[in-house]
Protein backbone atom coordinates (compact mmCIF):
# COMPACT_ATOMS: atom_id res chain seq x y z
CA UNK A 1 0.00 0.00 0.00
CA UNK A 2 1.31 3.42 -1.00
CA UNK A 3 1.97 5.70 1.97
CA UNK A 4 1.07 9.36 2.00
CA UNK A 5 1.71 12.21 4.40
CA UNK A 6 -0.03 15.46 5.22
CA UNK A 7 2.19 18.52 5.57
CA UNK A 8 0.99 21.89 6.87
CA UNK A 9 2.61 24.60 4.80
CA UNK A 10 3.83 28.00 5.94
CA UNK A 11 0.45 29.36 4.80
CA UNK A 12 -1.22 27.06 7.37
CA UNK A 13 -2.75 24.90 4.65
CA UNK A 14 -2.56 21.12 4.93
CA UNK A 15 -1.59 19.29 1.73
CA UNK A 16 -1.35 15.55 1.22
CA UNK A 17 1.70 14.14 -0.60
CA UNK A 18 2.60 10.67 -1.71
CA UNK A 19 5.74 9.42 0.01
CA UNK A 20 8.61 8.27 -2.18
CA UNK A 21 8.81 4.48 -2.34
CA UNK A 22 11.87 2.59 -1.14
CA UNK A 23 12.55 1.47 -4.71
CA UNK A 24 12.52 5.05 -5.98
CA UNK A 25 14.83 6.20 -3.21
CA UNK A 26 17.21 3.30 -3.84
CA UNK A 27 17.40 3.98 -7.58
CA UNK A 28 17.98 7.70 -6.89
CA UNK A 29 20.79 6.79 -4.48
CA UNK A 30 22.42 4.51 -7.05
CA UNK A 31 22.20 7.18 -9.73
CA UNK A 32 23.81 9.69 -7.39
CA UNK A 33 26.56 7.20 -6.57
CA UNK A 34 27.14 6.75 -10.30
CA UNK A 35 27.37 10.52 -10.82
CA UNK A 36 29.90 10.83 -7.99
CA UNK A 37 31.91 7.85 -9.27
CA UNK A 38 32.13 9.27 -12.78
CA UNK A 39 33.10 12.69 -11.46
CA UNK A 40 35.70 11.13 -9.19
CA UNK A 41 37.29 9.13 -12.03
CA UNK A 42 37.43 12.21 -14.22
CA UNK A 43 39.09 14.14 -11.38
CA UNK A 44 41.71 11.42 -10.90
CA UNK A 45 42.54 11.45 -14.59
CA UNK A 46 42.89 15.23 -14.56
CA UNK A 47 45.22 15.04 -11.55
CA UNK A 48 47.33 12.42 -13.31
CA UNK A 49 47.59 14.57 -16.42
CA UNK A 50 48.61 17.67 -14.47
CA UNK A 51 50.88 16.28 -11.74
CA UNK A 52 51.95 12.95 -13.26
CA UNK A 53 52.12 9.67 -11.34
CA UNK A 54 55.16 10.74 -9.30
CA UNK A 55 53.06 13.26 -7.35
CA UNK A 56 50.34 10.70 -6.78
CA UNK A 57 52.89 8.25 -5.43
CA UNK A 58 54.04 10.83 -2.93
CA UNK A 59 50.62 11.56 -1.46
CA UNK A 60 49.62 7.90 -1.71
CA UNK A 61 46.91 6.17 -3.66
CA UNK A 62 45.38 4.86 -0.45
CA UNK A 63 44.07 8.26 0.60
CA UNK A 64 42.64 8.99 -2.83
CA UNK A 65 40.95 5.63 -3.21
CA UNK A 66 39.82 5.22 0.38
CA UNK A 67 38.85 8.66 1.64
CA UNK A 68 38.08 11.04 -1.20
CA UNK A 69 35.16 9.05 -2.69
CA UNK A 70 33.27 9.24 0.63
CA UNK A 71 34.10 12.93 0.98
CA UNK A 72 32.96 13.56 -2.60
CA UNK A 73 29.68 11.73 -2.01
CA UNK A 74 29.15 13.68 1.22
CA UNK A 75 29.84 17.11 -0.34
CA UNK A 76 27.82 16.25 -3.47
CA UNK A 77 24.62 15.58 -1.50
CA UNK A 78 25.02 18.69 0.64
CA UNK A 79 25.60 21.04 -2.29
CA UNK A 80 22.94 19.53 -4.53
CA UNK A 81 20.17 19.47 -1.93
CA UNK A 82 20.95 23.01 -0.73
CA UNK A 83 21.29 24.59 -4.18
CA UNK A 84 18.51 22.56 -5.79
CA UNK A 85 15.89 22.74 -3.01
CA UNK A 86 16.03 19.16 -1.80
CA UNK A 87 16.92 17.37 -5.04
CA UNK A 88 20.07 15.67 -6.26
CA UNK A 89 20.52 14.38 -9.81
CA UNK A 90 19.13 10.98 -8.84
CA UNK A 91 16.14 12.52 -7.10
CA UNK A 92 15.39 14.70 -10.12
CA UNK A 93 15.41 11.66 -12.39
CA UNK A 94 13.07 9.78 -10.04
CA UNK A 95 10.86 12.87 -9.47
CA UNK A 96 11.24 12.86 -5.69
CA UNK A 97 12.53 15.50 -3.29
CA UNK A 98 13.42 16.15 0.33
CA UNK A 99 10.87 18.19 2.31
CA UNK A 100 10.63 19.24 5.92
CA UNK A 101 7.61 18.06 7.84
CA UNK A 102 6.80 21.63 8.88
CA UNK A 103 6.29 22.63 5.24
CA UNK A 104 9.48 24.67 4.88
CA UNK A 105 12.31 24.02 2.43
CA UNK A 106 15.27 22.10 3.88
CA UNK A 107 17.97 24.32 5.37
CA UNK A 108 21.70 23.69 5.24
CA UNK A 109 21.67 22.23 8.76
CA UNK A 110 18.94 19.74 7.76
CA UNK A 111 20.87 18.69 4.67
CA UNK A 112 24.07 18.34 6.70
CA UNK A 113 22.36 16.07 9.24
CA UNK A 114 20.92 13.89 6.48
CA UNK A 115 24.30 13.60 4.79
CA UNK A 116 26.20 12.74 7.99
CA UNK A 117 23.72 10.07 9.08
CA UNK A 118 23.65 8.63 5.58
CA UNK A 119 27.07 7.23 6.44
CA UNK A 120 25.33 5.11 9.09
CA UNK A 121 22.05 4.07 7.53
CA UNK A 122 23.16 3.85 3.90
CA UNK A 123 26.91 3.43 3.40
CA UNK A 124 28.37 1.61 6.41
CA UNK A 125 25.31 -0.65 6.84
CA UNK A 126 25.03 -1.32 3.09
CA UNK A 127 21.62 0.33 3.14
CA UNK A 128 20.04 -2.23 5.49
CA UNK A 129 19.28 0.19 8.33
CA UNK A 130 17.92 2.83 6.01
CA UNK A 131 15.74 0.37 4.08
CA UNK A 132 14.24 -1.09 7.26
CA UNK A 133 13.41 2.33 8.67
CA UNK A 134 11.92 3.62 5.43
CA UNK A 135 9.69 0.55 5.16
CA UNK A 136 8.58 0.44 8.80
CA UNK A 137 8.20 4.09 9.84
CA UNK A 138 4.91 5.88 9.21
CA UNK A 139 6.59 8.80 7.44
CA UNK A 140 9.17 6.79 5.52
CA UNK A 141 12.11 8.22 7.44
CA UNK A 142 15.63 6.89 7.76
CA UNK A 143 17.90 8.07 10.60
CA UNK A 144 18.91 11.21 8.73
CA UNK A 145 15.29 12.12 8.10
CA UNK A 146 14.34 11.61 11.74
CA UNK A 147 17.17 13.85 12.92
CA UNK A 148 16.40 16.57 10.36
CA UNK A 149 12.60 16.26 10.58
CA UNK A 150 12.39 15.53 6.85
CA UNK A 151 11.13 12.88 4.45
CA UNK A 152 11.00 12.28 0.68
CA UNK A 153 7.88 12.86 -1.39
CA UNK A 154 6.91 12.33 -5.01
CA UNK A 155 6.54 15.52 -7.02
CA UNK A 156 5.06 14.16 -10.25
CA UNK A 157 2.15 11.95 -11.17
CA UNK A 158 0.19 12.55 -7.96
CA UNK A 159 -3.51 13.32 -8.38
CA UNK A 160 -3.46 16.14 -5.80
CA UNK A 161 -0.75 18.15 -7.52
CA UNK A 162 -1.84 20.97 -9.77
CA UNK A 163 -0.31 23.59 -11.98
CA UNK A 164 -1.67 27.06 -12.71
CA UNK A 165 -2.99 25.72 -16.04
CA UNK A 166 -5.23 23.33 -14.10
CA UNK A 167 -6.71 26.22 -12.17
CA UNK A 168 -7.29 28.30 -15.28
CA UNK A 169 -9.31 25.50 -16.85
CA UNK A 170 -11.91 25.40 -14.07
CA UNK A 171 -14.54 27.18 -16.15
CA UNK A 172 -15.21 29.88 -18.71
CA UNK A 173 -15.35 33.22 -16.95
CA UNK A 174 -16.50 35.73 -19.54
CA UNK A 175 -18.48 38.68 -18.12
CA UNK A 176 -17.87 37.48 -14.56
CA UNK A 177 -17.94 40.00 -11.72
CA UNK A 178 -15.54 39.05 -8.88
CA UNK A 179 -17.13 38.60 -5.47
CA UNK A 180 -13.94 38.88 -3.41
CA UNK A 181 -11.55 41.32 -5.17
CA UNK A 182 -9.19 41.13 -2.18
CA UNK A 183 -8.26 37.62 -3.33
CA UNK A 184 -5.53 39.26 -5.41
CA UNK A 185 -3.35 39.38 -2.30
CA UNK A 186 -3.10 35.58 -2.37
CA UNK A 187 -0.47 33.81 -4.42
CA UNK A 188 -0.62 31.26 -7.19
CA UNK A 189 0.56 28.67 -4.69
CA UNK A 190 -2.36 29.52 -2.40
CA UNK A 191 -4.76 28.90 -5.28
CA UNK A 192 -3.18 25.55 -5.96
CA UNK A 193 -3.66 24.60 -2.30
CA UNK A 194 -7.32 25.57 -2.49
CA UNK A 195 -7.85 23.57 -5.67
CA UNK A 196 -6.10 20.60 -4.10
CA UNK A 197 -8.25 20.70 -0.96
CA UNK A 198 -11.47 20.86 -3.00
CA UNK A 199 -10.41 17.97 -5.22
CA UNK A 200 -9.52 15.76 -2.29
CA UNK A 201 -12.83 16.42 -0.57
CA UNK A 202 -14.71 15.65 -3.77
CA UNK A 203 -12.80 12.43 -4.39
CA UNK A 204 -12.67 11.26 -0.76
CA UNK A 205 -15.58 12.85 1.17
CA UNK A 206 -14.47 11.84 4.64
CA UNK A 207 -14.09 13.64 7.97
CA UNK A 208 -10.37 14.30 7.57
CA UNK A 209 -10.72 16.08 4.25
CA UNK A 210 -13.78 17.94 5.47
CA UNK A 211 -11.74 19.22 8.42
CA UNK A 212 -9.03 20.39 6.03
CA UNK A 213 -11.56 22.47 4.09
CA UNK A 214 -12.96 23.84 7.34
CA UNK A 215 -9.49 24.86 8.54
CA UNK A 216 -8.72 26.40 5.16
CA UNK A 217 -11.81 28.59 5.29
CA UNK A 218 -10.96 29.60 8.86
CA UNK A 219 -7.47 30.66 7.81
CA UNK A 220 -8.61 32.54 4.71
CA UNK A 221 -11.34 34.64 6.36
CA UNK A 222 -9.03 36.95 8.39
CA UNK A 223 -6.50 37.07 5.54
CA UNK A 224 -9.23 38.36 3.20
CA UNK A 225 -10.96 40.44 5.89
CA UNK A 226 -14.20 38.48 5.62
CA UNK A 227 -16.24 38.76 8.81
CA UNK A 228 -19.32 36.64 8.07
CA UNK A 229 -18.58 32.95 7.70
CA UNK A 230 -19.75 31.54 4.34
CA UNK A 231 -22.72 29.21 4.54
CA UNK A 232 -21.28 26.93 1.84
CA UNK A 233 -17.57 26.38 2.36
CA UNK A 234 -16.84 24.58 -0.90
CA UNK A 235 -18.71 27.16 -2.97
CA UNK A 236 -16.82 29.89 -1.14
CA UNK A 237 -13.49 28.32 -2.12
CA UNK A 238 -14.62 27.83 -5.71
CA UNK A 239 -15.64 31.49 -5.82
CA UNK A 240 -12.18 32.51 -4.63
CA UNK A 241 -10.65 30.47 -7.43
CA UNK A 242 -12.89 32.05 -10.05
CA UNK A 243 -12.23 35.54 -8.68
CA UNK A 244 -8.50 34.96 -8.74
CA UNK A 245 -8.58 33.80 -12.34
CA UNK A 246 -10.57 36.82 -13.49
CA UNK A 247 -8.46 39.33 -11.58
CA UNK A 248 -5.04 37.94 -12.51
CA UNK A 249 -5.51 36.96 -16.16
Amino acid sequence: MQKSIEITTTQNVTIEYELAKLRERAVAWLLDALVVAIGYLILIQLVRLIFRDEWLDQIGWGMLVGILPFLAFFVYHILMEILNTGQSVGKMVMAIKVVRLDGKDPEWSDVLLRAVLQLVDSLFSFGVIGALLIKTTAKGQRLGDMAANTTLIKIQGYPYQYRLQDILSISTLHNYEPVYPQVRQLSERDMIYIKSALSRLQKYPNRAHDDIVEDLVTQLMPMLQIEQRPLNRTEFLRTLLRDYIVLTR
